[in-house]
């Protein structure tokens, strides 16, 4: 029961901090209920008792854990900056920006209409443009109470030819949207718990943020830049249900004789209304540049059947697709559940899975 409150209190927490921090005055404290992962952000002893008799198990008592600043909206945030994710509330540091292109189709330029072909394009015609999102680590403390998400981690790797598991995960790793990042500053010389925090960053309090950049990072980064480099991003949005998809290409092995490429995709969904919806179903069609056109349907997504409310309005998950073609296109709809039993079908974005990168074996752990 205390779990559940506390991952309740987790994702409204983070909603209304997404509204109302804009504005406010600043710094502000942001607080944490102890062993929890629950957050408030404290504009008075008052309003922090009253966040924590309503959402802490009892007992529990609200520890300050560091102090708002401004959001930019303007530049680009710094390796070590400290954040709370406005969406799913869990407390992070950034390691270093990716720049991508965004291919957003509810701002894309009016084109005439045009039948579905194989390659998966849809009626607009899109263009990107450059978006910032940022390679984070998670606080293993909050974990647990990421309750939207079929995982926290978003990064997976394809195991060397002779390791006998398929996909093998780096845990507390993420892609972080610029939008999403609420940054605060803390006093603590080790602020975010998380195996890899001090051999990727050495604390500097002449510095701002007064995380710096180990060699390890930076070895790092460069040694596994192909495996994890985010390039583009998808995103479209259907009666108010926003869907964004992340391509990722993992990289090929050779199977029965042939060559398989494989790739993983994040998709995270959102609804944009205060109306309550459930995801009920899932429908791809997946085209291989060797001529193949798949058709895939099924209950919900990684056996989950999510509900999207105004108290939890997002739901994010990974997944895996491969093909025995260098590059291929994804596309379709999920279809959802109003209250009254009506159904609506959310468009999914198309998308590229292409693999023009260094073909160089995969990592099978963390290269330094």
């Amino acid at each position: 029961m205390a779990a559940c409150a506390a991952r309740r209190a987790l994702a409204v927490g983070s909603r209304w901090w997404s509204r109302s921090l804009t504005g406010a005055r600043w710094p502000r404290p942001l607080c944490a209920e102890a062993g929890t992962g629950a957050f408030s952000p404290a504009a008075s002893t008052t309003t922090r008792r009253h966040l924590s008799s309503r959402n802490r198990p009892e007992g529990k008592v609200l520890e300050t854990v560091g102090v708002f600043e401004v959001p930019k909206q303007n530049g680009k945030y710094e390796t070590g900056q400290l954040f709370l994710h406005s969406i799913f509330g869990y407390r992070g540091v950034v390691l270093f920006p990716w720049q991508a292109r965004l291919y957003d189709r509810d701002v894309a330029s009016a084109a005439p209409e045009k039948a579905e072909n194989p390659a998966g394009h849809g009626s607009k015609e899109v263009k990107g443009k450059t978006h910032t999102y940022y390679q984070v680590l998670i606080d293993a403390r909050d974990c647990p109470h990421i309750s939207q998400r079929s995982q926290t981690e978003a990064v997976t790797f394809l195991a060397n030819h002779d390791d006998s598991r398929a996909l093998y995960a780096i845990p507390g790793l993420d892609y972080v949207s610029h939008e999403d990042i609420l940054p605060y500053t803390s006093t603590d010389q080790v602020p975010i718990q998380h195996e890899l925090f001090e051999r990727f960053l050495l604390y500097d309090q002449t510095k701002a943020p007064p995380f710096v950049a180990r060699e390890t990072l930076r070895a790092w980064q460069e040694k596994n830049h192909p495996w994890l480099e985010l390039s583009d991003v998808h995103r479209e949005t259907t009666e108010n249900i926003r869907v964004t998809v992340i391509p990722f290409y993992m990289g090929m092995r050779e199977a029965q004789n042939s060559h398989v490429y494989w790739w993983r995709y994040c998709i995270r969904l959102e609804n944009l209304d205060s109306d309550v919806v459930q995801l009920r179903e899932r429908h791809w069609r997946i085209f291989s540049l060797s001529g193949t056109l798949e058709t895939v349907r099924g209950r919900g997504v990684v056996g989950r059947e999510p509900v999207l409310s105004k108290e939890q309005p997002a739901f994010q998950y990974s997944s895996h697709v491969s093909l025995q073609a260098s590059s291929g296109h994804m596309w379709g709809t999920f279809r959802f559940e109003r209250p009254d039993g009506s159904h609506f079908d959310v468009r999914i974005p198309p998308f590229s899975l292409e693999s023009n990168k260094d073909e160089k074996t995969p990592p099978s752990g963390l290269h330094w």
